[in-house]
């Protein structure tokens, strides 16, 4: 079941077979409880509870799920680039699925590309992987890693104690522990980029790390991107996540983002109910599916 607040589109049964209803989830407990747009509450017991799935916390446009791609992969676009038919192809050496990946990001941009893609990956001896938000292209396929594009408005905030550099420090990467290259974390387009850490209030060894990238949508929308939020285990669930996070928005708000997002994997519940309570709602959801599944003989 989704998180109270949500918005969902739930299927349920009733005496003659199935009904839908799409609206705000008020209550699950003892009865699911769901408010219409037109105010009315729709009420349902769990058991008769067929299927739900969470939409966009207020309804989303095609464009507006273009625009948001288009920043977030000009902050997140490996070391080398490549515009085909629309599509915008992004290479790192292997190195983390954003940045080794190509994403539909304008109207020309169709399945047609695909064996040119698949070809530009093949001469990096890279997997021809597709990042696909929902609703842009007409591609059925399940793909992996399937994640949600979570937006919340900026505001001036306290940034605490947390250090903000241009680069990772030996101290970031040590918390991150993956293996990416600087130059792949480092790397953004026509935007800028900073890494917040945090330390410990009894040792002031770094205990918490971030990343931010503020980039310019084409609609004109400057968005902060927040990603590799990573906290010791020794120092989890005590807040630190959420202290990197408003520092990452508070240098957002300085560099002149207005909105942020987060893409979060839909497994992954503790990072989704810390962004619910900064206040990030679900914009769109994303995936990834190998181009050449999807081509004959490719």
């Amino acid at each position: 079941m989704a998180s109270l607040g949500a918005r969902v589109s739930l299927r349920y049964r009733i005496p003659d077979g199935l009904n839908d209803v799409v609206g705000h989830l008020e209550a699950t407990d003892p009865v699911v409880m769901v408010r219409t747009k037109s105010g009315e509450v729709v009420e349902i017991d769990p058991a008769d509870v067929v299927s739900v799935r969470e939409l966009s916390h207020t309804p989303v446009r095609n464009s507006e799920i273009r625009a948001l791609e288009h920043a977030a992969a000009l902050a997140w676009p490996g070391t080398e680039q490549h515009w085909c038919d629309g599509w915008l192809l992004r290479a790192a050496h292997g190195h983390t699925s954003r940045a080794n990946s190509a994403v539909p990001l304008l109207f020309s941009s169709s399945a047609q590309s695909l064996p040119e893609i698949i070809d530009w990956y093949a001469a990096r001896d890279l997997e021809p992987w597709l990042a696909l938000p929902e609703r842009l292209l007409p591609i059925k396929a399940p793909g992996i890693k399937a994640n949600r594009v979570l937006v919340g408005d900026l505001s001036p905030a306290d940034p605490g104690a947390a250090t903000l550099t241009s680069a990772p420090s030996p101290e970031w990467l040590r918390i991150y522990e993956r293996d990416v290259p600087v130059d792949v974390l480092t790397a953004v387009l026509d935007g800028t980029v900073t890494f917040a850490e945090l330390p410990g209030a009894a040792t002031g060894d770094v205990l918490a790390v971030g990343r931010g990238a503020v980039t310019t949508a084409p609609d004109g929308v400057r968005w902060l991107g927040v990603s590799c939020v990573r906290v010791a285990e020794s120092a989890r669930r005590t807040g630190l996540a959420r202290a990197i996070c408003a520092a990452l928005q508070s240098w957002g708000a300085d560099q002149g983002a207005t909105r942020a997002y987060v893409q979060v994997l839909d497994d992954n519940t503790a990072a989704l109910e810390l962004y619910r309570t900064l206040g990030f709602r679900l914009h769109h959801r994303h995936r990834y599916v190998r181009a050449d599944s999807l081509v004959p003989h490719a």
